[in-house]
């Protein structure tokens, strides 16, 4: 019988070997994100108007809460981007931009034409933008800032020094003028967000103007992305400028995540004010699709009598794939007593929870896997009976122009409409 003789591979074949391997490791890491991992359920502890719920969000997560903030509420388009365009054109020292959405349109146009006049008049601008969220960016845009002697920056841009980081996007919304205005919220630089939500070309969503002691928090948040892509520390005193806490004002912290530093610190913090729930929890939600942990602590709460409302898009939709992927977790929550509501006139934008008319949380966090796992976070979070209550009557107005699905509705689900909520089901962590 004659011996099997070892025959080297070829060096089309270890070469093919190889860059299978790399790309096996890149996707895996693009799938990975910090090594905190969230098991347990917190469970009812204490109330969000507890003095230790301050303690334990301020210090067990994210940076102190600070005093002395005026957080004011703007409404869609119409107010959004004038204030935000307003305090571009009086900046004296300093722009700090950091957006994941900037499409090609007059929108964009416009706040270009804006960053470029003051940065041309010796304002240093700096403008961070995510290469998936500006695919569609004009050109045209880019060159009038930087040729206006703006710094612009892309985001993880598709390199093969970032393949590994290629899923992790920096969905944050931050502007930062002469450290002392700030701006955070839901929306998007694009002609979509412009009006007020009066027909499905024009987004329904809500946007914050901030003052006082927090605004160097944000400042600290736009730094944290600024460094990682330029390596520079923006550190000068017309950066972080001495802020005196304005009376009135209300207490507030700005709240980071991001796979490099604490992905999951986000639902943590989620799930903590879900925990501390007692009478009611209101969520606005461009993006539902809840994991098992905020199942569970959202069906702790009904347990508990809290009354609990969500209100996400309808017909009018960017993702189908995640309306579908929604909708699979909807039988559980809906058993429970929990209310869902349809947006029904444009799409629904808003990233906003309120809990016991006390503490609200707003930003860039959608209430996903994606957000609270692979993408850079970051929300506002506000300690004030009176700020909750201004969004709660905005949250009553989307209700009204909403409709309730029921829990008979989703049980009278096609075998077609179910099966497409399974398959997405499958892709929830990367939606």
């Amino acid at each position: 019988m004659k011996r099997a003789t070892w025959k080297r591979p070829s060096w089309k074949t270890v070469v093919g070997a190889v860059v299978a391997t790399f790309l096996v490791v890149v996707i895996g890491l693009n799938f990975v994100g910090s090594e905190k991992h969230v098991l347990a359920t917190p469970t009812h502890a204490y109330g969000v108007r507890d003095p230790v719920f301050e303690r334990v969000v301020g210090s067990l997560l994210g940076p102190p809460i600070v005093s002395g903030n005026r957080v004011g509420t703007l409404v869609n388009g119409d107010e959004i981007f004038p204030a935000m365009l307003g305090a571009i054109r009086t900046a004296e020292h300093t722009i700090e931009f950091e957006t994941y959405i900037y499409w090609s349109g007059e929108t964009g146009r416009t706040f270009a034409r804006a960053i470029a006049e003051r940065a041309k008049a010796g304002v240093e601008a700096h403008v961070l933008i995510d290469w998936v969220g500006s695919q569609s960016m004009d050109d045209e845009a880019l060159d009038l800032m930087r040729d206006a002697g703006a710094r612009v920056e892309i985001y993880h841009p598709l390199r093969w020094y970032t393949l590994a980081r290629l899923n992790n996007r920096t969905h944050r919304k931050l502007l930062v003028v002469d450290g002392r205005v700030a701006f955070t919220g839901g929306v998007g630089i694009a002609d979509e967000w412009t009006g007020h939500a009066q027909d499905p070309s024009h987004w329904r969503d809500t946007h914050f103007r901030v003052e006082g002691p927090v605004v160097a928090q944000m400042q600290a948040a736009f730094e944290d992305n600024w460094i990682k892509v330029t390596g520079e520390v923006d550190h000068e005193p017309r950066y972080f400028p001495a802020i005196e806490p304005l009376d009135p004002g209300v207490d507030a912290q700005m709240f980071l995540s991001s796979p490099a530093g604490g992905s999951e610190n986000m639902e943590i913090m989620y799930l903590l004010a879900i925990a501390a729930a007692e009478r009611s929890i209101l969520l606005e939600a461009a993006y539902f699709i809840p994991d098992d942990r905020t199942v569970e602590a959202l069906l702790q709460a009904r347990r508990r009598g809290v009354r609990v409302e969500v209100i996400v898009p309808g017909p009018v939709n960017d993702a189908k794939v995640t309306r579908y992927a929604s909708r699979n977790q909807w039988g559980m929550l809906l058993t429970a007593g929990v209310t869902i509501h349809e947006f029904q006139p444009t799409m629904f934008h808003c990233k906003v929870l309120v809990v016991d008319g006390y503490f609200t949380s707003v930003g860039s966090t959608n209430f996903d896997e994606r957000s609270f796992r692979l993408n850079d976070e970051a929300s506002l979070n506000v300690f004030d009976p009176t700020f909750a209550a201004r969004q709660e009557e905005l949250f009553e107005q989307d209700r009204a122009r909403s409709e309730p699905y029921t829990l008979a509705k989703w049980q009278a689900r096609g075998l077609r409409e179910r099966a497409y909520e399974a398959l997405a089901s499958w892709l929830s962590s990367q939606l």
